[in-house]
């Protein structure tokens, strides 16, 4: 996907769009793009994508302002959906929470940036820092997210050091306090009538040396490490919803507290319904002697069954008919939405010389009885050309 793109203009929208305008804009843009609408055609599965990288920024609050303020450039380097500067190491993953939008102003302001950081609170006592948040992208299916599942995912992070319980020392030694800063992690200097603060150069602004580092982890308290964890899905989840496991992120530096991850709902299309809220739409081919004579067919159901439907004499293409309570399920509700069947006439193919002479027979009779609305058509497009030669 092309960052550049403008994302307010992906979605036809100017910047100052209401939440409700662009969610709006998106579900239409969806409903058209959709790859079940548009089967094989790969320009619509690449604009349906690019659409749903635009709304998936634009929806959320705190995306949204960083968009707005640094543009693409904010989801790279982890600040979103795009992955670390130079690539991701980690796959479906992107850093974001601590690491926020650091990259951007430790360009900025370099050294100040760290300063700031142990003033805020980042280091904990004893040089320790808290670990990154991490956003894990997963994809289930829409049957899965109608009934909610559980799901178990492979989350390659950093995880405490078990040689060293976290600490970074030896096994039986400890970390020391940095001597040059008495473990404050930054020292003073004064120059004229300006004190100028800055990060230790001794401990790196930590607060604390280690004499023998621990050979697991070369005195980072880490390792890289391959963790499985199970995660519960609940019934009727959305689109881009993301779900918190609290201490599932990146383990701290020096014993310090863990991030947390966020695993990103991802919903892949289905072959079959296109989901609009907790409403369900469903495209049904009907024969052409159902919808001129009327009858009854069968539709199947999001969770596995079927349901009969009545058509009407003349129906015609475009048509659409509610089952109400059919749709998807509501999250923390026992309600549902409603299901929408749009049928289209599928015009006849293959026919047999007795077919065809039926047809002919048809046809010969007055089509204004039986095609209102082709003779308006062509009404109108009489009255058109008159004007034209007036």
């Amino acid at each position: 996907m092309a960052d550049s793109k403008d994302y307010y203009e992906l979605l036809g929208v100017s910047k100052s769009a209401s939440d409700d305008e662009i969610k709006k804009a998106f579900r239409k843009l969806a409903m058209q793009y959709h790859p079940d609408k548009n089967p094989g055609d790969k320009k619509s599965e690449a604009k349906f994508k690019e659409i749903n990288h635009a709304y998936d920024i634009l929806k959320d609050p705190e995306k949204r302002a960083a968009y707005d303020r640094y543009g693409a450039a904010a989801f790279e380097g982890g600040m979103g959906a795009g992955g670390p500067r130079g690539g991701n190491p980690f796959g479906d993953f992107n850093f974001g929470g601590a690491g926020g939008f650091s990259d951007i102003f430790e360009e900025m302001f370099g050294d100040m940036m760290g300063q700031a950081a142990g003033r805020s609170g980042s280091y904990g006592r004893g040089g320790a820092t808290r670990g990154s948040d991490l956003q894990y992208g997963l994809e289930i299916t829409l049957e899965e997210a109608f009934k909610g599942t559980e799901k178990s995912i492979r989350v390659p992070t950093y995880a405490a050091c078990d040689t060293c319980t976290g600490s970074g020392a030896k096994p039986g030694t400890k970390p020391e306090t940095c001597t040059t800063c008495q473990g404050a992690g930054r020292v003073r200097a004064t120059q004229g009538f300006f004190t100028i603060e800055r990060g230790c150069p001794t401990c790196n602004g930590v607060g604390q040396t280690i004499r023998e580092k621990c050979t697991s982890c070369s005195g980072s308290g880490r390792v890289r490490r391959e963790k499985t964890l199970k995660v519960s899905i609940p019934a009727g989840i959305e689109h881009g919803r993301r779900i918190r496991l609290q201490g599932e992120g990146e383990a701290g530096v020096n014993g310090g507290p863990a991030g947390d991850l966020y695993v990103l709902m991802n919903l892949a299309p289905h072959k079959l319904f296109t989901r609009n809220d907790a409403d369900l739409h469903c495209r049904v081919p009907i024969a052409m002697s159902v919808a001129a004579l009327g009858g009854s067919i069968e539709v199947p159901t999001i969770e596995g069954g079927r349901a009969e439907v009545k058509i009407q004499p003349g129906t015609q293409t475009g048509q659409q008919l509610r089952l109400k309570g059919k749709g998807f399920s509501m999250m923390r509700s026992a309600a549902r939405g409603d299901m929408y069947i749009e049928l289209f006439v599928e015009t006849p193919v293959n026919l047999s010389k007795k077919q065809q002479d039926m047809l002919k027979e048809f046809a010969g009779k007055d089509p204004s009885a039986n095609s209102p609305e082709s003779q308006g058509f062509l009404k109108k497009v009489k009255e058109f050309w008159n004007d034209l030669t007036e």
